[in-house]
């Protein structure tokens, strides 16, 4: 990666997604959580503060050290055991069957291969184990308007947000890797419609 990407992006995604607005999505998705958890995309840690109680652990996957630098703060101050255990969602360092539940906020629009990765949470969470995912991607079918505006913007979003796709299919994505989704909620969070066409729900593992 090069300056842009290393220290540039990580700060820009820490405001742009540390918002009031954002933290209500968060809490909705981390609601359920429990157990051990693999976090995927930790990024600079803005669901550290809104972890269940009851989750006891949280195995944190961040490629940049910038992002894991800028979540210091979170970390320190959660009573929850939070480490730095990986740097690669699409190869995960742990066994089979490892985790209760996997947490994946903005992270599979930018992750060079999301199937791999999706792939990867499958292996490591066991039988039962829940999938929580909040990504924005491709706009709903009916919405064929939004989508063409999504596919004439994907080169500048990538360029501008270090690989980051206004046109992953999040929930075929999630599908396609083995999970039944079982709560699902797809909507716009504000304007413009191309940058915020939103999936957020939960997912079991067989």
């Amino acid at each position: 990666m090069g300056f842009y990407a290393e220290r540039v992006v990580p700060r820009i995604v820490n405001i742009a997604c540390g918002t009031k607005s954002v933290e209500l999505l968060r809490r909705r998705v981390c609601q359920g959580l429990k157990g051990e958890v693999v976090e995927i995309g930790f990024g600079s840690g803005h669901n550290v503060p809104l972890y269940p109680a009851v989750v006891s652990a949280v195995s944190a996957v961040e490629p940049s050290d910038l992002g894991w630098k800028l979540a210091g703060d979170r970390v320190a101050a959660t009573s929850i055991p939070v480490q730095r255990a990986g740097l690669d969602g699409q190869a995960l360092p742990f066994e089979d069957s490892s985790f209760d539940a996997a947490l994946s906020t903005w992270t599979l629009c930018t992750i060079p291969d999301a199937d791999a990765a999706l792939r990867e949470l499958r292996r490591v969470l066991k039988p039962g184990g829940t999938l929580h995912f909040l990504e924005h991607g491709l706009a709903p079918e009916e919405d064929e308007n939004v989508r063409r505006w999504q596919r004439r913007l994907d080169p500048l979003e990538k360029r501008l947000f270090a690989g980051c796709h206004l046109t992953r299919p999040i929930v075929d994505l999630v599908t396609t890797a083995g999970f039944t989704v079982t709560e699902l909620d797809v909507f716009y969070d504000g304007a413009p419609k191309p940058m915020v066409a939103i999936s957020l729900g939960t997912a079991v593992s067989p």
